[in-house]
């Protein structure tokens, strides 16, 4: 198994990259976003998931741990394959995705091209309890979170600063009946109503 890559970047052109490591010129599959990040020339270390297929063997590469996770997360979901999860990588982040799946929101997977709507439904209800929130409202893969930290990294993906996002969780938290306490939809839009309509801009 390739876990990761440090050399120097020779090519790149759109999504695919080649790094040379100890003379050897290693053609890495990436997102978009991140093969605007890399320099022709310039040094590079990239997270590695080696795909072998019958006919090929496939390196994807990611900018840190949270995208190569996340990536073998959405792997594990049927019908997800390598080049399917790489899209959705492209069109969401790490934390975009953990929002996702922490609302309900199949939507969003729906929007990324080659994701239909059975596997977008599928991907949340997989992926969720296996994102966990860790400080300052990035989002990793892991061990289940609380309901609290679901709707709070909901807020902060939706733009709010985790300070607001954090009062907005506690308020809602407090003021919901019992039965509601464990209902991330509902405290999520109690959080949004308590929020008003002031721009998540202005709370940073």
């Amino acid at each position: 198994m390739i876990a990761s890559l440090s050399g120097t970047v020779l090519a790149v052109a759109g999504t695919t990259v080649i790094i040379e490591v100890g003379g050897v010129g290693l053609q890495v599959a990436v997102t978009p976003a991140h093969a605007l990040e890399l320099r022709i020339g310039g040094e590079a270390t990239i997270r590695t998931a080696l795909v072998v297929r019958e006919d090929e063997l496939t390196l994807y590469g990611f900018a840190n741990d949270d995208g190569k996770e996340v990536f073998d997360l959405l792997r594990s979901v049927s019908g997800v394959g390598p080049k399917s999860a790489m899209a959705v990588l492209a069109a969401l982040t790490p934390a975009d995705i953990a929002a996702a799946v922490a609302t309900e929101d199949d939507g969003a997977f729906r929007r990324v091209s080659g994701i239909g709507p059975k596997t977008a439904k599928l991907i949340v209800v997989s992926l969720a309890g296996k994102m966990k929130a860790t400080a300052g409202g990035e989002r990793r893969p892991g061990a289940a979170p609380t309901i609290a930290q679901n709707v709070l990294v909901a807020l902060v993906g939706l733009g709010w600063s985790e300070r607001v996002a954090a009062q907005a969780v506690d308020d809602a938290i407090a003021t919901a009946p019992e039965s509601e306490r464990d209902s991330v939809p509902h405290l999520l839009r109690t959080a949004l109503a308590q929020l008003g309509p002031t721009s998540p801009k202005g709370s940073r």
